[in-house]
């Protein structure tokens, strides 16, 4: 007789346990029974006064997005492949890739790619500048690249990341069920399924992408991004101290707060975003143009450029160490100002999905954060070797507050990277909702309606 089948445990959530170390407090229970009191405990942090969630560039990898590293690949063979590549630039490129293979072969930390990028664009800014004290910059390479090359090189930076970043969700019409759905449909249709009487859902992301508003704007729920207006927002803070509420029966005079509504800051800017007359303005480009654009080689990405820099305006921030200045000026002074306040409130419950805690400066604000005596942080990691695991049990000295859930070394070496990713948190284990499962009926019923109603085109052979 065989024998019987032991169901994979999933995951362990780290923390620190009743006996005062870091540990796994899923240990000793089975799969069902795991699943429960995760679940369980997720509710009950859902339910704290108030909601703070942090996503990075994990939670788009699905649809296309990718991550730091990954990025600076497809950006440094795209430009490569770019037939007007002055020569005073690829030895830098050369240079800096390198650095990194040379860093990665010996284990060794190296300067990252927002660091890196940070470089690039402050030399820019000195070699442009006619009042700085500078007279220059020093290049390893020979030649020196001259100010237009310069330029050149920054405005091909910020048009090939824009190229990476202009993701569009899937079709939800085809979608039988939540496992079917892109993971941002099922994360914000539950994230904001919470008791309304609560405080509102804040959500911040560091992505350039706009993957949660096309997301929010398909599931009808209403959020405040610190725009105001339409055809050309401007940014205006004002507007994150706004609700949402309706007519109750209008009779007596009562109102009721709209259900599905939160509010989102993208800290580090948007795609959709462009300065025009020294304010921000918002507007959201066609995506159309670059649906193919991830899953083209180099050479067809660099003649795709050519084409699509009308419809490929710069992005709002650079993803560099230079960052960290341009977030003392609006809108990112207020942003960031918002992410560290909202974190300094009772009863806060952080949630962070596809960050790995390299922005030394966001970083910063949740350590200081984790001061606030009724905060709790969960960390979603999909990775049980990552050290980001190592940088939450070295919080346990501030008591039983941070939490991460990752994979187990087992279910990892069954299946990399499908357990305790954005997706798989997302989909099946945070707590199901019911007006999902009705949206995605409603979805499907509409295509049904569109396709009868088409019109058959006679066949001109008859």
């Amino acid at each position: 007789m065989a024998a019987p089948s032991i169901a994979l445990i999933e995951y362990q959530l780290i923390g620190l346990t009743e006996d005062g170390d870091a540990g796994d407090l899923l240990l000793g229970l089975d799969q069902k029974q795991g699943r429960i009191r995760l679940q369980a405990l997720i509710s009950e942090w859902l339910r704290m006064e108030n909601l703070v969630v942090l996503s990075g560039s994990g939670t788009s990898v699905s649809a296309g997005g990718k991550t730091m590293a990954n990025l600076e690949t497809s950006v440094f063979d795209t430009i490569e492949a770019l037939p007007d590549l002055p020569g005073s630039i690829a030895p830098i490129i050369k240079a800096r890739r390198d650095a990194v293979f040379t860093a990665d072969l010996l284990d060794e930390p190296t300067l990252g790619f927002e660091a890196w990028l940070s470089f690039i664009a402050n030399a820019l800014v000195i070699a442009e500048s006619t009042d700085t004290p500078f007279s220059g910059v020093t290049w390893p390479a020979m030649p020196a690249p001259s100010p237009a090359d310069l330029k050149w090189f920054v405005d091909r930076l910020r048009i090939t990341i824009f190229a990476e970043c202009a993701l569009s969700l899937p079709d939800t019409a085809t979608a039988i069920s939540v496992s079917d759905i892109a993971p941002q449909l099922a994360f914000l249709s539950k994230l904001v399924a919470r008791d309304s009487n609560l405080g509102r859902t804040h959500l911040f992301t560091l992505n350039y992408d706009t993957l949660f508003e096309q997301a929010l704007e398909l599931l009808g729920i209403q959020y405040f991004d610190g725009f105001t207006g339409r055809a050309a927002a401007r940014f205006d803070p004002s507007v994150y101290g706004l609700d949402v509420y309706y007519p109750g029966e209008v009779a007596e005079g009562r109102v009721r707060r709209f259900d599905k509504f939160l509010h989102f800051y993208k800290l580090h800017g948007s795609i959709h975003w462009f300065e025009q007359d020294g304010e921000m303005r918002a507007r959201h480009p066609d995506l159309a143009h670059f649906k193919s654009y991830a899953a083209k080689g180099p050479a067809d990405k660099a003649r795709s450029l050519a084409m699509l820099a009308d419809h490929a305006p710069s992005v709002g921030i650079l993803p560099t160490a230079n960052k960290f200045a341009q977030t003392l000026t609006m809108p990112y002074a207020h942003l960031f100002r918002s992410f560290q306040v909202r974190l300094g409130i009772p009863q806060t419950f952080l949630l962070v999905l596809g960050y790995g805690f390299g922005d030394d400066h966001v970083s910063r604000i949740i350590e200081n954060a984790l001061m606030n005596p009724s905060l709790v942080m969960l960390v979603i990691e999909p990775n049980p070797a990552s050290p980001v695991i190592e940088r939450i049990r070295r919080y346990k000295d501030l008591g039983k507050r941070a939490f991460v859930l990752c994979p187990t070394e087992t279910a990892f070496a069954a299946a990399n990277f499908k357990f305790a990713t954005f997706d798989d948190f997302a989909r099946s284990v945070m707590p199901d909702v019911q007006w999902l499962n009705d949206f995605l009926r409603l979805r499907r019923f509409e295509k049904q309606i569109a396709s009868s109603a088409t019109p058959v085109e006679p066949d001109p052979g008859a």
